[in-house]
């Protein structure tokens, strides 16, 4: 026999089943170019000139884990399209007379082709581009880019080390396929499935359930850090109950639509909805990855475009002031130092300070509970936390221009977010009358970044604020003074902005007080960072997961035209014109096409709420401007997704024709 039979063989193997090895191929060349950049990077050395490099590196190796990992899960789920359409093949090959083990050489042979063709030009491809990647990522960091061209080895092995290792797990994957078949099993693999499949009562319900939970999780969502402890679970959930759902809750339906005469006994719901039936076990998993897919694409491209659009909505939002200075613990005589400090630094470098905002406060973390705050025995795990912002009744009239009176068991109440119930504020069993609930408060913008519920409460004295905290036990000696807040905005240039900044930082640390001076124009190279690199990793991720769907979506057409080709051939014996099997034809795909689409726009109108939430985290709170990317995004991802369809659908009328 030839040295090189198997090899031939492969080759030609891999050439005429073309159709379905050329998109395998290409996407693994994809995910290999996209890995390598993700890890080129992870370790470029344009990257360590940038301002708080540290954290975009671990930002984009995060990136490289998920796209890794995404790739190994993606790759083997492809694999299995690949291998269900060629078991007839492979069977065919045993009843002429080849063992398994021949046929376990030919498909080795098959996967060291396709492993040397996507390596070396999935590798060559990502060299290519990893320049304009860098480019791409500086400048959406604002951040000037440096001339020169590197290849750093570490994120070439790491890439063959990967890619290898999937390529190998496909193999053995596919070698098990065939040598647990018999061959009559592998020539009729391809058409598995075709018995009508159970209604399943039972995973329809923990599919209705799953996601009625997730839906109600992400509807209820209160706080920012609410959403953070729960969004994950929501998430889980939704996946669940979408795989559930898509498997049994459509079959459910479908036999419904059945038993319904009047609808079922015409010839174009009769071929869609018998035709979904048979197969529905089989497109179900494939139909649920497409709506996850989908709903991932759209979430994280709307989520990191209203980032990067917000960023000086964002910026404003965490600096309520140009300028903001912060100490905790602080006595009177400190306070005075503070204030001493700020005038004299704003007049060395003769900084015009505007509307500035003076706060002595103290605030306690409780669990607020039946319209009761508990600081002791308080559970960090729990969803219902609140800070109370407690200040005196003279702090208030000087800032507000006020001339409120309180009684030492009286409070006002200013809510930034949440509601407090009832006409008594109970702070471990010591209970404050609440006097009046304030409707405006126009310093409080200064306290308005708090990530969970939050309240500012005016008391009448010190004495009073002492009196309540002599109830915390935790940590008491920590809470005998008030902190300081002071704010402004610079009337000067960015630079002469950071200057201030940095020399305010160093006067404090001098003044052994334990606290900080920050402001927006310090703090702009971070948040362009952090946001510019979230930006860049939705981009990147988006582009992966919409080839994904692509590739999904591509060998589910012709994976159901072989399927149906048969199938419609005999109607037309039976009697039905082309044209009627034609219209049956469009009716079924549409309805299975869009079904993911529509289901994903679903999840992400139930998700708003929570990701609105998520994204205040990120100091975003211009709900508008993520309602607005939301909805452009989805029309974007609509029109490709209509567009992929018009394409797919030629593929699967050919072959059904």
């Amino acid at each position: 026999m030839n040295k090189l039979f198997y090899q031939k063989l492969a080759l030609n193997n891999i050439q005429k089943n073309s159709k379905t090895y050329i998109p395998y191929i290409l996407t693994c060349i994809g995910t290999i170019m996209m890995f390598y950049n993700m890890c080129f990077l992870v370790v470029a050395k344009d990257i360590g000139s940038v301002s708080d490099s540290g954290s975009v590196r671990y930002l984009l190796f995060l990136g490289a884990i998920v796209i890794g990992i995404f790739s190994l899960i993606f790759l083997f789920y492809t694999n299995s399209f690949l291998i269900k359409r060629r078991k007839k093949e492979f069977g065919l090959f045993n009843i002429l007379g080849m063992e398994k083990k021949h046929v376990a050489k030919i498909m080795f042979h098959e996967t060291i082709i396709t492993a040397a063709i996507s390596l070396i030009s999935g590798l060559i491809l990502g060299i290519l581009i990893s320049k304009l990647m860098i480019l791409l990522l500086l400048k959406l960091i604002s951040f000037k880019a440096t001339f020169g061209f590197e290849v750093p080895i570490i994120a070439v092995l790491i890439s063959i080390a990967l890619f290898c290792m999937i390529f190998f797990i496909n193999l053995i994957y596919n070698i098990r396929q065939v040598h647990i078949s018999n061959p009559i099993e592998l020539l009729k693999g391809g058409n598995t499935g075709e018995k009508e499949p159970k209604t399943k009562k039972l995973m329809t319900i923990i599919g209705a359930l799953s996601l009625g939970a997730g839906y109600y999780i992400a509807v209820v969502t209160k706080s920012p850090l609410e959403a953070l402890n729960l969004f994950f679970v929501a998430v889980i959930l939704v996946i669940i109950g979408t795989y559930c759902l898509f498997t049994a809750g459509s079959i459910a339906i479908l036999k419904m639509l059945k038993k319904n005469k009047n609808y079922y006994y015409k010839p174009k719901n009769f071929i869609s909805v018998s035709g979904m039936i048979y197969r529905m076990k089989q497109n179900a998993a494939g139909l649920a990855n497409i709506c996850i897919l989908s709903t991932c694409v759209i979430v994280m491209i709307s989520s990191t475009i209203s980032l990067y659009i917000g960023m000086e909505d964002a910026l404003r939002t965490r600096f309520p002031r140009n300028v903001m200075v912060n100490a905790s613990n602080v006595s009177d005589e400190q306070a005075e130092a503070l204030d001493r400090l700020i005038e004299k630094n704003t007049s060395e470098y003769h900084v015009e300070v505007k509307n500035p905002v003076r706060f002595r406060v103290m605030s306690l973390v409780a669990m607020e509970k039946d319209s009761k705050f508990i600081t002791n025995n308080y559970d960090y795990s729990s969803n219902n936390s609140a800070v109370l912002i407690f200040m005196t009744k003279d702090e208030y009239n000087r800032i507000e221009h006020k001339d409120v009176s309180l009684n030492n068991n009286e409070s006002l109440i200013y809510s930034l977010s949440g509601n407090i119930s009832g006409k008594i504020l109970n702070i471990n069993g010591l209970e404050l009358l609440i006097k009046e609930r304030l409707t405006t408060f126009d310093s409080a913008e200064i306290l308005s970044d708090m990530l969970t519920d939050s309240y500012i409460v005016v008391v009448d004295s010190k004495n009073t604020i002492d009196k309540v905290f002599e109830t915390h036990v935790i940590n008491k000696e920590d809470t005998d003074e008030l902190s300081y807040i002071y704010g402004f905005d610079a009337d000067t240039d960015e630079q002469t902005q950071m200057n201030l900044v940095y020399s305010l930082s160093e006067g404090i640390g001098k003044l052994n007080v334990i606290g900080y001076a920050q402001g927006a124009e310090a703090s702009r190279d971070s948040f362009y960072t952090m946001y510019g690199g979230l930006f860049f990793l939705g981009i990147f991720l988006g582009i992966l997961f919409i080839m994904a769907t692509v590739l999904i979506i591509y060998y589910k057409q012709i994976v159901e035209g072989y399927d149906d080709k048969e199938r419609f051939e005999i109607m037309q014996k039976v009697g039905m014109s082309r044209d009627e099997v034609k219209r049956a034809i469009k009716s079924q795909v549409l309805m299975v096409f869009f079904l993911p689409l529509i289901t994903a726009i679903i999840h992400i109108a139930f998700a708003f709420n929570v990701i609105t939430r998520l994204l205040a985290i990120f100091n975003l709170t211009n709900v508008p401007l993520f309602a607005l990317c939301t909805v452009a995004t989805i029309v974007v991802f609509a029109i490709i997704y209509t567009l992929l369809y018009i394409l797919t659908a030629r593929t699967y009328y050919k072959i059904v024709s």
